[in-house]
């Protein structure tokens, strides 16, 4: 036995010294062992890559974009009387008439989510009549994707998100369908945002721990949120400016966190309260009750629903339910906030690959009439995004000039920009109008009633 190991020793120490001798050998096996090429391995993106395209046909693609964008059609907003509400708070604004801040509501998928469309948006609305803060955002950071250019979060390890697309648990997630829970001490999240007012949004719930809110480095206030189910807020009027706002969990009690208000006196804010994968039939499975209380508080000027794309993909919509859910929907958030003017944004543009060819969505056409038609009948106001942005089959032109990604659905930061542009100048197009209506003096043949619609 004794002769054995040492003949196998032996060997071993022939193998090392032949593959020292031999570093090529060498570095081929460490390159094949498990650990190093997990070391190497790289996550593959799940967007495809954009097709490669030439100089020439690029340009190409970016002229036929740019003329799908230049001329507007006669009917770029649908039931433009519908905005009436808010382009009258706007006017009052722009005109320091009255200085109350205006409060757009935006929800949606994962085009909002990403907060690049929105963004434009909310730029264009804030340089023409002010800056009115973040508005609402989420607590913390809850999901991937999630994100706000006017405002950063974020949160340590130990809280868990609930809702999202599947609004799984018990409906109380606040006014953007999601919330982030904790039963341990010592748990934060944080906002940096600009403002001279702050609001944090959570649940009061039986047994709710306490929490600490600081402003910078500086503790300024401690609250419970224990007490019977309802929706709970807590208060705290800053200096004006930047600040980072932090809460940190106290004891090792449940808390459950909706978000943060950081407003301004006067000015737009335009929250984007999107998640990815999300349909719209997802807010009616929000509790009703907590919604509608945060939507009061917020008192929006303007809600804007941006659903379909998913929707056109999911085979549990057929051509009578999905009307139905989507009017319920609307009819809901009228209850809710009856003084807002409603804005529904069609679907933009959809391809998907088949047998390796990429070929327009056929359920695009169902959720656009759909969406239109429900609008026609809500009295709300409807963009065809789709349209606007050239019509069906439009989205390889944009993915061919670099303003859309490889996978036919989402679009580049510089692409989600030009339907900001395009969305706010129709907008405002309309607005204009309600404003040369608005100065006229009144017609007594008509008892100065003015079409709104024209």
């Amino acid at each position: 036995m004794a002769a054995f190991f040492k003949q196998l020793a032996g060997r071993m120490r022939y193998h090392l010294s032949a593959l020292v001798r031999c570093p090529l050998l060498l570095a081929l096996l460490l390159s094949l062992s498990p650990l190093q090429s997990a070391v190497k391995k790289k996550p593959k993106s799940r967007i495809p890559a954009a097709p490669r395209m030439t100089a020439a046909a690029r340009a190409a693609a970016l002229r036929k974009v740019d003329q799908y964008l230049a001329i507007p059609p006669p009917d770029e907003i649908e039931q433009p009387g519908a905005l009436v509400p808010v382009f009258e708070s706007l006017y009052r604004l722009g005109v320091a008439e009255d200085r109350a801040p205006v409060h757009i509501i935006h929800f949606g998928d994962s085009h909002t989510a990403a907060d690049e469309w929105t963004g434009g948006l909310r730029d264009r609305f804030q340089q023409q009549f002010g800056n009115g803060g973040s508005g609402f955002s989420l607590a913390g950071h809850p999901f991937i994707g999630y994100r706000r250019f006017d405002a950063r979060g974020g949160a340590s390890a130990g809280w868990e998100t609930e809702g999202l697309r599947s609004a799984s648990g018990d409906g109380y997630f606040g006014l953007g369908g999601v919330s982030v829970s904790t039963a341990r001490a010592g748990q934060s999240v944080f906002l940096d945002a600009e403002c001279d007012r702050l609001e944090i949004d959570y649940l009061q719930q039986p047994g709710g721990g306490r929490l600490a809110l600081y402003d910078g480095e500086q503790r300024v206030d401690e609250f419970s949120t224990d007490g019977e189910i309802r929706p709970g807020v807590a208060g705290y009027q800053p200096t004006p400016g930047n600040h980072r706002f932090t809460l940190r969990t106290l004891d090792s009690q449940p808390v459950r966190l909706f978000g943060w208000v950081a407003d301004k006196a006067a000015g737009v804010s335009y929250e984007a309260l999107g998640i990815n994968g999300a349909e719209a039939g997802v807010i009616l499975k929000w509790n009703e009750a907590m919604l509608a209380a945060y939507l009061q508080r917020r008192n929006p000027g303007l809600i804007v629903l941006a659903y379909g794309t998913n929707e056109a993909s999911d085979p549990y919509w057929k051509s009578e339910s999905y009307p139905a859910m989507f009017s319920t929907l609307l009819d809901r958030l009228r209850r809710a906030a009856p003084t807002a003017s409603i804005l529904i944004l069609g679907p933009t543009d959809r391809w998907w690959r088949v047998k390796g060819t990429w070929r327009p969505y056929p359920g695009m056409d169902a959720i656009v009439a759909a969406q239109r038609n429900v609008a026609r009948e809500h009295g709300c106001a409807f963009w065809d995004a789709r349209g606007r942005m050239g019509g069906e089959g439009a989205m390889r032109d944009w993915v061919y000039a670099g303003l859309a990604q490889g996978d036919y659905v989402h679009f580049t930061a510089a692409g989600y920009r030009r339907l900001a542009d395009a969305l706010f100048e129709d907008i405002m197009r309309q607005y204009e109008v309600y404003k040369k209506i608005r100065l006229e003096p009144p017609d007594r043949e008509s008892h100065g009633q003015a079409n709104q619609d024209r």
